[in-house]
């Protein structure tokens, strides 16, 4: 938890920009609540809701909060432990108490909460609230305000109150995803030493989710290691390492304050690259690099992709497997063949950060659009940067048969793909490079303590130690 100043100022901060939309009324915070895995008492680990983590700080289950914008007036729900939660959790500090640590003097038994709310609706007051990210508060929301599921409506001057709070990253928060990349770095570097032909990949995914365990909250997100990296997320973790593949590793650690961390790395299974190999290694490498180097306050990271994708193509037509006018290509979306993501997403208490909140709201500005292009459209963060922005810089390039056809079959790309030339490479596989990014004042900083070794010859280095 940060100080009880950080969450003062930001529900202060939040509270201005609804009014400032013109709203009134009272804003719901609904907490997450345990989730059974099979019975009731036996439930998956405990993680709370983004948004109420980052207004409330309270990492607990069971709690809802209120606030009133016209009076100002602020309060948590929640239930003080009884006799029979004392047997099985000990004494444990009153709800006044934890509410005092985050700057809240009234609290209210959880029942209370929807009272307030029912009693607020019959006095014609307007509630907003925003998505649910979670079932249970679907159908908790739906019953409160007597609303179909399919019919819940969540408030969008809300949705873009905290939308602009939490993409700006503020100090605190950056000191954690440093934190969270420092986490991030050490797993990477167990699995890039766990790589040894013969082992199976699970073996490899054990000891990497092994040390989030054991120094924060676990994993960010289910863990991506794979050969087949042309399959962009694959958490098939069954197959013997086998020399000469490609190992793309996919990966984050979540910190206890719930800040993350993600990175990926593409090793050659045998220790060295292939001629073949390294060439396409040195072209999302330089991708990567150039990405970065044009990360700065007031580009749009839209601009950003596109040029990455003209970076690439250049790269991809010095090998034939690409031909013709590179703006032209760009144009017609021909990096969506071999790279058909987006170039980063927003990141924070999620991994994806705020896309519960809809993700055209989160990752593009009012004057942006989101493109149909395969590659392109799948654009997550589009935005003109500013500091304290952080996002992933994810460049790659895959092989993938199926797609290769298709586009042939079509005749799309014709005149542009040398498909006679893209035959020899449905056996390659894929490859991705990734590192978290804050935007600064003057450029763009990678994040965590160092860097994970990346340059084709700084990984075989650190592969042959």
């Amino acid at each position: 938890m940060f100080s009880k100043e950080i969450y003062t100022t930001r529900r202060r901060a939040l509270a201005e920009g609804v009014r400032a939309a013109g709203e009134t009324g009272l804003l719901l915070f609904v907490g997450n609540v345990e989730a059974p895995a099979q019975y009731k008492d036996n439930c998956y680990k405990f993680r709370q809701d983004s948004s109420w983590l980052y207004f409330w700080g309270l990492n607990e289950p069971r709690m809802a909060a209120l606030v009133d914008l016209e009076s100002g007036e602020e309060r948590i729900f929640a239930d003080d432990v009884e006799i029979d939660d004392i047997i099985w959790m000990g004494p444990q500090p009153s709800v006044a108490s934890k509410a005092a640590k985050v700057g809240v003097s009234f609290t209210a038994p959880y029942a209370a909460f929807a009272e307030s709310v029912r009693a607020a609706l019959a006095a014609g007051r307007k509630v907003h609230y925003l998505p649910p990210s979670r079932y249970y508060n679907t159908l908790f929301l739906s019953e409160l305000l007597g609303i179909p599921s399919a019919s819940l409506t969540p408030s969008i001057p809300f949705i873009k109150a905290v939308i602009g709070l939490r993409l700006i990253k503020e100090p605190c928060e950056i000191e954690e995803l440093d934190k969270a990349g420092a986490l991030g770095q050490e797993m990477h570097s167990v699995g890039r030493d766990s790589i040894v032909p013969g082992i199976i990949e699970q073996d490899i995914v054990g000891k990497m989710e092994a040390v989030t365990l054991a120094k924060g909250w676990g994993v960010s997100f289910p863990t991506i290691l794979t050969q087949h990296g042309e399959t962009l997320h694959n958490h098939l973790h069954d197959k013997v390492v086998a020399p000469g593949k490609l190992m793309v590793i996919d990966a984050g650690a979540e910190i206890e304050s719930g800040y993350a961390s993600d990175y990926t790395r593409t090793y050659p299974t045998g220790g060295k690259f292939t001629p073949k190999q390294r060439e396409i290694y040195q072209i999302v490498y330089d991708c990567n690099e150039f990405a970065f180097s044009i990360t700065r306050p007031g580009i749009t990271y839209r601009e950003v992709h596109l040029a990455t994708m003209r970076k690439m193509l250049e790269g991809l037509r010095a090998l034939d497997l690409v031909r013709g006018d590179l703006d032209e290509m760009v144009s017609e979306g021909i990096a969506g063949l071999f790279m058909p993501h987006g170039l980063g997403h927003n990141m924070g208490l999620d991994v994806h950060d705020m896309e519960d909140l809809g993700e055209n709201l989160v990752g593009y500005d009012p004057d942006q659009t989101r493109a149909r292009q395969l590659g392109l459209g799948s654009l997550r963060m589009a935005r003109r940067l500013r500091p304290g922005h952080v996002i992933t810089d994810e460049p790659g390039i895959y092989f993938i048969p199926a797609l290769i056809d298709k586009w042939k079959a079509e005749g799309t790309g014709k005149g542009f793909v040398n498909y006679d030339k893209l035959q020899s490479y449905y056996d390659f596989g894929g490859i991705r490079l990734e590192d978290d990014v804050l935007v600064t004042e003057t450029g763009a900083r990678r994040l965590g303590p160092s860097r994970l070794p990346i340059a084709p010859d700084d990984v075989e280095a650190a592969m042959a130690r």
